[in-house]
C-alpha cells in the first residue's frame, strides 16, 4: 500500500456520507433526528442500530458495535482497511495522492485504470446484447442455459472480432493507447502495432471488493480452434492473478459469516451457484490455485472449503493439490463427488440445487479422497504397493503445518487402511522447533526484530479494534504506558493514539493516519490496518499481548538491576539499595488488570 498525503485524506474524511455507505447494506429509517435500523452485526427483532444525522460514526446498543465508515466496511464487509479507504474513495469520487518517497513508478492511478475497464465492460455488454455478432455469442450463452436476467446481472459481455471496432469506442470516448495497455485492453506486437487483447470471446468482468472492474476472464465461443479455453487480463497494477478469486466480490460477506467456500473451476459454474442462492463460490483464474488465493479465504476466517471440480482425472488431481494447500493450513477440506463428465454448472441446469445440495452432503473428507485417489492405479493386497500408498499419504500429512491437524489425520489413515498407529508413526509427528530468533537478527535474508512484532500486534488491536469495544480499549489502557515498549516508532504510535483519547480528539483510522508525521510512522500505519484482525479472540489476543510485554518489561527491569549492581560503579550503600529494588520486584511479578465488563 502506498501512503497517502494529508490532503487527499483529509478531502476523503470530509466526503464521506455514512448514511449513504451503510444504508448500502442496512434499511434505515429516519426516527426523529436519528436513523435506525436492524443491525448488520448480530440477530434481532427491534432496531437498536443507529445514526445520528450528522455524525460520522453508528452504534448499535444491542451488541455494542461502534465505528465509522471505515469500521463498518471493515467489520461487516469483512475489507481490510486499505480495501475499505479504496471503496470510499472511489464512492466518492476522491482521488488519492500517495506522498512522493513511496512511489516507485510513474503510471495511471488506481482511479485511472478503473474508470477504462469500467467503460471497456459497458463496451463488451452492450455489443453482447445489441449486435449481430453479439447475438451469436448470446445464442451459445442460451444453449448453455444461461437467461437474460443472468447476464446482466453479471454484466456478461463480448469482444468482437474486429478489434478495431473496440478501439475506436474507447478513442472516441478519449481513452489513450498508453491507458488501454496499463489496463491490459490492447497489446503491442512485435511489429509496433496495437491491437485488442481480447477478440471473437465472450467477457465475464472481474470485479474487486467494491464492486469496481479490475480485470476480464474471457472464454473462447468456437471450440474448434486451438487457443485456450479462457484467457484473462495480463498482470496489472490493479489486477493480480494469483491473487484474485472470481465470484469473491458477490460471496465475500456470506463467506465471513459462514466461515466456509465453495470452489469450483470456471466462472460460468461460479456464476451459476451464485445465481442458485450457493454465494459462497469462487473460482480461480485459470491458473494453478495458489497459496495466495488460500491466504484470501483464510483472510476472511475459513475453517471448512468444499471443492466442487470437474469430474474428470484432471479435475480430481486438481482437487487433490488444492486441498493439501488448504489441510496445510488447518482447514477442513471436502471434495464433491461430480459425475465423469458433468460440472457444477451442468448439474445446476439438469438436476437443480436440491441435487448439488445432496451431493455437497455426500461429499468425501479430504483423506478419504486421497485414499480413494491414490488407490485408482494401487493394488491394496500387495504388500509392497500399499506400503507406498500408505507413506505417500503419510508424507503428504506431515507436511502440514498443524501438529494436531498432522496428528489425528495420522490416526484417520490407520483406520482407513486398517494397520496398526505406530506403523504410520502416530505419536512420532516431529513438532517443528521454534524459530531460533536473536535480539535483532537476520534470517532469512530479512531482518526480525521480535520486540517490533509483538508491539505491532499490540497496535494491530488498539487501532483496529478498541473503537468498537471499550473493554479492550480499557485492558490496554489500565495495563500499558509508553515505557513498556522498546521500539521508538511503535512507542511514538502508541502515545500518539491514547494522547487523542485524553484530549477528546478523534481516533478514527482517518484522523489517525491523517495525523502521522514522519515516513517510518506512516509506513508502520499501513503494516498494521492492512493485516485484519480475529474479532472471535480479540479478548484472548489482546490479554496474551499484553501480559507478554508486561513480563518483558518486568524482567528487562530485574536485568537492569542486575547490570547496575554487577557494574563495580556502585558503593555498598547503593548496592543495598539495589538489592532491596532487585527483590521486590522480583517477589512482585505484574498481573494484568481485567475491568468488568463495560
Amino acid at each position: 500500500m502506498g501512503v497517502y498525503t494529508k490532503k487527499s485524506l483529509e478531502l476523503l474524511r470530509e466526503k464521506i456520507d455514512l448514511i449513504e455507505v451503510v444504508s448500502s447494506y442496512v434499511n434505515l429509517k429516519l426516527a426523529g433526528s436519528a436513523y435506525k435500523g436492524i443491525c448488520p452485526f448480530h440477530e434481532e427483532k427491534t432496531p437498536s442500530f443507529m445514526i445520528q444525522k450528522g455524525e460520522s460514526h453508528y452504534h448499535c446498543f444491542g451488541c455494542g458495535a461502534h465505528g465509522d465508515a471505515i469500521a463498518f466496511l471493515m467489520s461487516y464487509m469483512k475489507m481490510s482497511f486499505v480495501e475499505a479507504v479504496d471503496t470510499l474513495a472511489d464512492r466518492f469520487q476522491v482521488s488519492l495522492e500517495e506522498v512522493e518517497y513511496e512511489r516507485r513508478s510513474e503510471g495511471p492511478s488506481k482511479k485511472e485504470l478503473k474508470e477504462v475497464l469500467q467503460k471497456a465492460a459497458q463496451f463488451y455488454h452492450t455489443y453482447l446484447l445489441h449486435s449481430d455478432e453479439g447475438h451469436i455469442a448470446l445464442k451459445y450463452l442460451y444453449d448453455r442455459g444461461l437467461d437474460l436476467e443472468f447476464i446482466k446481472l453479471f454484466k456478461i459481455g463480448f469482444a468482437p472480432k474486429r478489434g478495431i471496432l473496440f478501439g475506436k469506442f474507447m478513442q472516441k470516448h478519449r481513452f489513450s493507447a498508453d491507458l488501454l495497455e496499463k489496463g491490459g485492453l490492447i497489446k503491442t506486437l512485435k511489429t509496433g502495432k496495437k491491437r485488442a487483447f481480447f477478440t471473437n470471446r465472450i467477457t465475464f468482468p472481474i470485479l474487486d471488493v467494491s464492486g469496481g472492474v479490475i480485470g476480464f476472464s474471457a472464454r473462447k465461443t468456437e471450440e474448434e480452434t486451438f487457443d485456450p479455453k479462457y484467457i484473462n487480463t495480463p498482470e496489472t497494477p490493479i489486477f493480480k492473478k494469483s491473487h484474485t478469486l472470481y465470484g469473491l466480490s458477490f460471496s465475500r460477506r456470506r463467506i465471513a459469516k459462514e466461515k466456509r467456500a465453495i470452489v469450483v473451476e470456471g466462472q460460468i459454474d461460479a456464476l451459476r451457484l451464485i445465481q442458485e442462492g450457493f454465494n459462497i463460490t469462487v473460482a480461480g483464474q485459470g491458473t494453478a490455485f495458489t497459496e495466495d488465493h488460500v491466504k484470501e479465504l483464510l483472510n476472511l476466517g475459513i475453517t471448512k472449503v468444499y471443492l466442487a471440480l470437474d469430474g474428470d482425472e484432471a479435475g480430481r488431481t486438481a482437487a487433490s493439490k488444492i486441498g493439501n494447500l488448504f489441510q496445510k493450513e488447518g482447514v477442513e477440506v471436502y471434495v464433491v463427488s461430480i459425475p465423469l463428465g458433468m460440472d457444477p454448472d451442468t448439474i445446476l441446469k439438469e438436476q437443480g440445487p436440491i441435487a448439488f445440495t445432496k451431493l455437497l452432503e455426500k461429499s468425501s473428507d479430504y483423506l478419504s479422497f486421497l485414499l480413494d485417489y491414490f488407490s485408482s492405479e494401487t493394488d491394496l493386497s500387495s504388500p509392497s504397493q500399499k506400503n507406498h500408498l500408505i507413506q505417500t499419504i503419510v508424507q503428504r500429512i506431515r507436511s502440514w503445518d498443524h501438529p494436531l491437524m498432522v496428528h489425528e489425520s495420522l490416526r484417520k489413515l490407520a483406520r482407513l487402511t486398517q494397520v496398526p498407529e505406530k506403523l504410520v508413526g502416530v505419536g512420532q509427528e516431529e513438532v517443528r522447533p521454534s524459530t531460533y530468533v536473536k535480539r535483532e537478527g537476520s534470517l532469512a535474508e530479512v531482518t526480525i526484530n521480535p520486540d517490533r512484532v509483538l508491539e505491532t500486534d499490540l497496535l494491530r488491536w488498539l487501532y483496529l479494534l478498541s473503537d468498537s469495544s471499550p473493554k479492550l480499549f480499557q485492558i490496554i489502557r489500565e495495563n500499558l504506558r509508553p515505557k513498556h515498549f522498546n521500539t521508538s516508532v511503535c512507542r511514538r504510535l502508541f502515545s500518539h493514539y491514547m494522547d487523542n483519547i485524553e484530549e477528546g480528539k478523534k481516533a478514527d483510522l482517518l484522523t489517525l493516519a491523517n495525523n502521522l508525521d514522519s515516513p517510518e510512522e506512516q509506513l508502520l500505519f499501513s503494516e498494521i490496518v492492512q493485516k485484519k484482525v480475529n474479532t472471535e479472540r480479540a479478548e484472548e489476543g489482546v490479554i496474551e499481548t499484553v501480559t507478554k510485554m508486561l513480563q518483558r518489561h518486568w524482567m528487562e527491569e530485574r536485568e537492569q538491576i542486575k547490570i547496575q549492581i554487577q557494574s563495580g560503579r556502585c558503593s555498598e550503600e547503593e548496592i543495598l539499595e539495589l538489592a532491596k529494588q532487585f527483590d521486590g520486584i522480583k517477589g512482585a511479578p505484574p498481573l494484568i488488570k481485567i475491568p468488568e465488563s463495560l
